[in-house]
């Protein structure tokens, strides 16, 4: 995933007073530039003009700016050219998606989550408490929850994570050794030209910029089956079976057989602007997961509520 400056937790500035250099970790420096300001805070603020001034104040509060000998500055310290200042970058508030994860299926092994559109599997990036795991955790008061495999945020659907450490690795042997069945469901436009169901294999390899991916050439790395589940018109419904599990793999395949998936800001051109669009979700969604139980020997069948 994506990752952006390194987030210090709250607490780390305030451990260990006696050693300065304990208490620097993670911080960032900063040498005030010339000028005339009264104090450190107005300083600050001009020189970070996206921060808002209470929370610098708030930064000054939780002891989260440092002398330059670690020693958390008074929200009065005085300014002086050059005076070496060390602070802690922090993910600003994020936005509470408006979106709700529902628990299928919970045992002393498994988890199984309807996943919504729009929220992260795990944090990454400018996503930290609005990620689905975290959500879990506060939802179970279960620490050891970990997801056994990735789905897009803009998709949704199931996402299986493991509950108990004692079994987890049982379980992601399936994942890695691709045992799990998936079935996914998307809208597309019609390929009337084509022969259904049909296998699509291809490399799939980091593009530009940086968060897409993009087919190459070489051996291939990645392998859809694709079939149609329902020919309306103009849109079709697919059903698509991934093999291996590459990032962004069923939107590339998509795009690259002529028929994006609905809604898709990445694939096969990159959307303008930043921000989601709630009301145009991802037309995709991992509907159906099945495996045999490596711990009971049983068929396991899970089937999302969701609906495109």
């Amino acid at each position: 995933g994506m990752l952006t400056g390194h987030v210090v937790p709250h607490n780390s500035g305030m451990a260990n007073r006696s050693n300065p250099q304990a208490d620097r970790a993670g911080a960032s420096t900063l040498h005030l530039p010339e000028g005339n300001w009264n104090s450190v805070l107005d300083c600050l603020c001009a020189h970070f003009p996206h921060i808002p001034s209470e929370v610098w104040r708030d930064r000054f509060a939780r002891g989260r700016v440092l002398d330059a000998d670690g020693r958390p500055l008074h929200v009065s310290a005085a300014y002086r050219r050059h005076l070496e200042v060390h602070y802690f970058r922090e993910v600003a508030q994020e936005a509470e998606l408006p979106f709700e994860a529902c628990v299928l299926h919970a045992d002393a092994d498994l988890l199984v989550a309807d996943k919504p559109h729009f929220l992260a599997v795990m944090p990454a990036g400018r996503f930290v408490e609005q990620t689905l795991l975290r959500r879990l955790i506060r939802q179970t008061g279960n620490g050891h929850l970990v997801p056994l495999h990735r789905i897009d945020r803009l998709t949704a659907g199931l996402v299986l994570f493991s509950t108990n450490p004692a079994t987890r690795s049982r379980y992601q042997s399936l994942f890695r050794e691709q045992q799990v069945d998936k079935y996914y469901e998307a809208l597309a436009p019609a390929l009337p030209q084509l022969g259904f169901p049909l296998v699509h294999r291809s490399r799939l390899l980091a593009g530009e910029p940086f968060f897409r991916m993009a087919e190459c050439n070489g051996p291939a790395n990645s392998e859809t089956r694709v079939d149609v589940v329902d020919r309306g018109c103009p849109i079709w419904r697919y059903a698509l079976s991934p093999v291996s599990g590459r990032k962004h793999q069923l939107r590339v395949h998509m795009a690259s057989l002529g028929a994006p998936i609905l809604n898709d800001p990445l694939y096969p051109e990159l959307a303008s602007g930043e921000e989601d669009d709630f009301d145009a979700p991802l037309k995709l969604l991992a509907k159906r997961i099945a495996f045999t139980d490596p711990l009971s020997g049983q068929t396991r069948r899970f089937e999302s509520r969701l609906t495109l």
